[in-house]
């Protein structure tokens, strides 16, 4: 190979001085995308992408396109007899919502009829509790600025919306349709400038009215980047919110009884507040508060009280907490009729990511059996009828199995498909293994590896992984992970530290001043593939997106010579400025900030824009960014796409794919496709697959 004749980029002499440590930012005035200088510099880079020689793009966008064929179903919401289910076609570019009446089901909402174009997304829908009326989002370009609208579910017109400023909002019907809670944020005339994305609030919304004259229920005078829950009880009387700092593993939490205060102004009860702790509730049908907790708990438990004495001091436990599994979640299913069974509880558990469920009598929580599942792989929420019954449904998913959706009866104790995916694919044979390796200090970490059946020897492998806010990495249906594994290649998903595989102790050991644990565990689980003959140094190529984006950002500063290949998507890289840009301010509970001297020592020490350097022997990389991403800002990896670029001392190309209006989340099949194409044939080319 050749050195690629990058771009230009000119090296200012910006050195900020922060807490007596000198700050150098040569690329700041990337972080402008109207500058025209940045914007000549794109356009160089987007000329240098399309010139790339990628010989297994087109083998690789076929394969992927045809796994993705599979399309895809969601778990259906009841309400009375209606069900309320997403569907994706083979030949659709976004999955469509339907409601269905016994065998009768018709589309409700098909984002593609409401723009052909494809950009627009379904981002969140909830029916009232009588499944009259639907409340929907949805957000254009990938921008995630959600609007929302009010439809009426017989007739499919909408009688509500646009009410905009509604990203991330959680929408709680009271009876009877006319009225709901929901979270807003401020109007941009009313808050500082550049804090538009924050300060929401909870408003009560009456059907037909202005959103503006909207009655605020909550948040006034709070933490700006708080988040917001809220949810009414199915009856209608109990009223709960939440609070959160940003992305805190913590919440506080209020329960109101709208029996006995107006809706406009409940009168809230404190269940918890500055408690290290996550909370939820669940009011029962049978009248107890259900309490799902991690309070004295990191791998969670589930309580019980009164509504009426919601705080801890009255909790019972009800499921204790597991000594290895994490409780994952739960489902009341409490009888509808003489045929009924007995009352259960279900409860979901992930052991090691692995999902499990059990069942437990509803009134002691004693265990009393176990779902059948159809493999060792993932499953969804554990959905209910509201108004009680024998029955629950949930999606399931392995490596190999595209999600569906499976259905338990708690009277015969069966489990069986409920709907699969309507596309029927050939899905090559995988097989999968789940090993254990030691990190750096000596903990245990696991990881999936997934390779073809009987190959052997040093192979092509990437190694994915996330390591942040408590998300785990559970086994799931990767179109680009068959498409690699069937090539040859081997994929291998390791559950780092920061991540919540193993509840909230092992999520804590991995952010802020414990962020390195996740790199050192990263840093290891490539040399256990190295070390057992899974693959070579020349042979292994790291992927991660958003946080994940951060880890490979570190891998390939910290460990060069350790990688051939990187792809860095959507990524945090310069996490001394971080804050300033996106949601970043939410996110300062996980990572620390810069204006804390002693949070600054915690960020300096691996932000990677500021640890590349000249003269290095870097790993082939390249950075995919999307022009509409409002979580983080492209501008990440163009100033560390700047700053590789200068330094390269090898011959190994840094590549910046630049992508319009797409967004940090959902987008269209198509655009999806040419990403992973592009990802997989970029890092075969560098690991020596031959495709």
């Amino acid at each position: 190979m050749t050195r690629l004749p990058y771009p230009p980029a000119r090296r200012d002499d910006i050195v900020d001085d922060l807490h007596g440590t000198p700050v150098p930012d040569p690329y700041r005035w990337l972080e402008d995308p109207d500058d025209p200088a940045t914007k000549e510099w794109l356009d160089a880079q987007d000329a240098l992408m399309r010139e790339a020689d990628l010989p297994g793009r087109d083998r690789f966008r076929d394969r992927v396109a045809e796994l993705l064929r599979s399309g895809s179903v969601g778990t259906p919401v009841w309400r009375g007899e209606r069900r309320f289910f997403t569907r994706r076609t083979p030949d659709q570019e976004h999955p469509v919502l339907y409601v269905a009446e016994g065998d009768a089901e018709r589309v409700l909402l098909d984002p593609t009829a409401l723009d052909p174009s494809g950009l627009t997304t379904l981002d969140s829908y909830q029916p009232d509790k009588e499944g009259n009326r639907l409340a929907y989002q949805i957000s254009v370009g990938g921008d995630e600025e959600s609007r929302l609208f009010v439809l009426d579910v017989a007739t499919g017109e909408v009688v509500e919306g646009p009410i905009d400023r509604c990203r991330y909002s959680p929408i709680a019907w009271l009876p009877g349709g006319e009225a709901f809670y929901y979270v807003r944020r401020l109007a941009p005339t009313e808050v500082p400038q550049g804090e538009e994305q924050f300060h929401r609030r909870v408003y009560l919304h009456r059907v037909g009215t202005p959103a503006d004259d909207d009655v605020m229920i909550f948040g006034q005078g709070l933490e700006k980047t708080n988040y917001y829950g809220v949810s009414v009880s199915r009856d209608g009387r109990w009223l709960s919110i939440s609070a959160s700092r940003g992305t805190a593993p913590r919440n506080d939490l209020w329960v109101a009884d709208l029996s006995a205060s107006p809706v406009e102004s409940p009168e809230l009860l404190t269940v918890q507040q500055d408690v290290d702790a996550q909370t939820g509730l669940h009011f029962g049908r049978d009248g107890r508060l259900y309490v799902f907790t991690d309070l004295d708990a990191p791998r969670g438990r589930v309580c019980v009280t009164s509504p009426h004495t919601p705080t801890r001091e009255h909790w019972r436990d009800l499921i204790p907490e597991d000594a290895e599994a994490v409780l994952s979640g739960f489902a009341i299913l409490d009888g509808d009729g003489d045929d009924a069974a007995e009352p259960v509880l279900l409860v979901g558990w992930t052991r090691h990511a692995i999902s499990e469920v059990t069942i437990h009598a509803l009134e002691s929580g004693e265990r009393v059996g176990e779902v059948p599942l159809p493999g060792l792989g993932s499953v969804g929420a554990l959905i209910e009828r509201p108004e009680g019954g024998h029955e629950a449904w949930f999606s399931y998913t392995d490596n190999i199995t595209p999600t569906t959706v499976y259905r338990f009866d708690a009277r015969t104790g069966e489990t069986t498909m409920w709907e699969a995916p309507p596309g029927a694919v050939e899905v090559p044979e995988a097989h999968t293994e789940q090993v254990v390796y030691r990190s750096k200090d000596g903990t245990e970490v696991r990881m999936l590896v997934v390779s073809r059946a009987g190959d052997s020897g040093p192979r092509p492998t990437i190694l994915y992984g996330y390591g942040g806010f408590g998300i785990s990495m559970n086994p799931g249906f990767s179109a680009s992970t068959l498409a690699w594994v069937e090539a040859g290649g081997v994929y291998a998903v390791t559950q780092l530290r920061g991540g919540g595989e193993e509840g909230e102790q092992w999520h804590r050991a991995g952010m802020l001043a414990n962020k390195q644990n996740v790199f050192d565990d990263f840093h290891a689980a490539a040399e256990h593939l190295i070390a057992t003959g899974v693959t070579t140094k020349d042979r292994l190529a790291i992927s991660g997106g958003s946080n994940g984006g951060l880890l490979v950002g570190a891998a390939l500063t910290q460990r060069p010579d350790l990688y051939a290949a990187v792809v860095c998507s959507a990524p945090l890289l310069d996490m001394i400025r971080y804050e300033r840009f996106g949601l970043g301010a939410t996110w300062n509970v996980e990572y620390g900030s810069a204006e804390v001297a002693e949070e600054f020592g915690w960020l300096w020490g691996y932000s990677p824009y500021h640890h590349v350097r000249a003269g290095t022997v870097y790993p082939a990389t390249m950075f995919t960014v999307f022009a509409s991403d409002t979580r983080v800002h492209p501008l990440h990896a163009w100033k560390m796409t700047a700053a590789l670029q200068h330094a390269q001392a090898g011959d190994r190309p840094i590549l910046l794919r630049n992508e319009a209006e797409v967004g940090h989340g959902a987008r269209a099949v198509s655009r999806s496709v040419d990403l992973l194409a592009d990802q997989l044939a970029f890092i075969a080319a560098h690991t020596g697959l031959e495709v």
